[in-house]
């Protein structure tokens, strides 16, 4: 059976990592796994934690660095992974038990890109959510990119996939040290992939916490996500240029960075939305949306009038 090298990033979740490394220790196929924990300058007691824990498990590799930030401490967990493929899996969070087995008959068929479904929990493991998304079989990238992009909205997630080491180290890629740095690696690696399955199994569970990056933003990181959003499709834009890809695989790309990028927008004050607009229309990114019968037709001829009224008819 294939290798799978799980990359932890640490920083400051003293209080989770425990539940988060018991999850991944007790897997019931731990002999073909390996797990790579990086500590990106926590300055709580994480990393005695972990350094408890890698005594008494030798599956357990424990690296320190200075703070980085996620995406570079993603990078360096892929640099030192010895694994066929890869699982990403932040350290306040944890997964079935028995991921890798029940995954075991798509890691036996090689398949490049395994996706399953990610539930939200609260600190005491209740349920919130199940976040559903399209299941099938075997898939090109370009085929599941075209099913997942409209369908699924953890399509750019890195946590709900088991990658194949190698559509990192063969084609350059490396997570950039932005905001939503999977919003601009994820759908790219999809769409290089041979293969692609798409699971009905909920095996990563995403703990909803008050101190939750994606609950305690200020206003200044919205203006920054957004501007990291566009330079994001301006890089995919030259990128997908360099791929062996079918000219609607780049279609379907650009229509899902254009409406990600134009629901993104709502986020924004009246003033820093009128000047991302300008930027939108620099980019004639209404250019993307396709008009596939006469309603999509009269959006897309409002989108390249006027933006704002165009988010009002969504």
């Amino acid at each position: 059976m294939a290798k799978v090298s799980i990359i932890v990033p640490v920083y400051n979740t003293g209080k989770y990592v425990e539940k988060c490394l018991d999850s991944l220790i007790h897997q019931t196929r731990k002999e073909s796994m390996e797990i790579i924990v990086i500590n990106d300058g926590s300055t709580d007691d994480s990393g005695e934690i972990v350094k408890n824990y890698q005594e008494k498990h030798k599956e357990i590799q424990y690296y320190e660095k200075e703070n980085e930030g996620i995406a570079k401490t993603r990078n360096f967990g892929i640099e030192k992974a010895t694994g066929e493929y890869i699982l990403f899996v932040d350290s306040d969070d944890y997964i079935d038990k028995q991921l890798i087995e029940k995954l075991e008959p798509y890691l036996d068929k090689k398949i490049d890109l395994i996706k399953f479904k990610l539930q939200r929990v609260d600190e005491t493991g209740k349920i919130l959510e199940k976040v559903e998304g399209p299941i099938f079989e075997e898939k090109t990238g370009e085929e599941a990119f075209s099913t997942l992009y409209s369908q699924d909205i953890l399509l750019d997630s890195p946590c709900v996939y088991l990658i194949k080491k190698e559509l990192f180290t063969k084609n350059y890629f490396k997570f950039q040290q932005t905001y939503h740095e999977d919003f601009g690696l994820i759908p790219l690696i999809l769409l290089v992939a041979q293969t692609v399955t798409s699971t009905n199994q909920y095996l990563y569970n995403y703990v909803q916490v008050g101190n939750s990056i994606t609950r305690n933003e200020d206003y200044q990181k919205t203006i920054q996500k957004m501007k990291d959003c566009i330079a994001h499709y301006d890089n995919m834009v030259k990128i997908i240029e360099t791929l062996n890809i079918g000219k609607k695989a780049k279609e379907d790309i650009k229509i899902y960075y254009t409406n990600a990028i134009l629901l993104k927008l709502n986020e924004l004050q009246e003033k820093e939305k009128d000047e991302w607009i300008k930027e939108i229309k620099k980019r004639k990114m209404s250019d993307n949306i396709k008009a596939r019968n006469v309603k999509q037709c009269i959006k897309k001829i409002v989108l390249k009038v006027n933006v704002k009224l165009y988010l009002k008819m969504r």
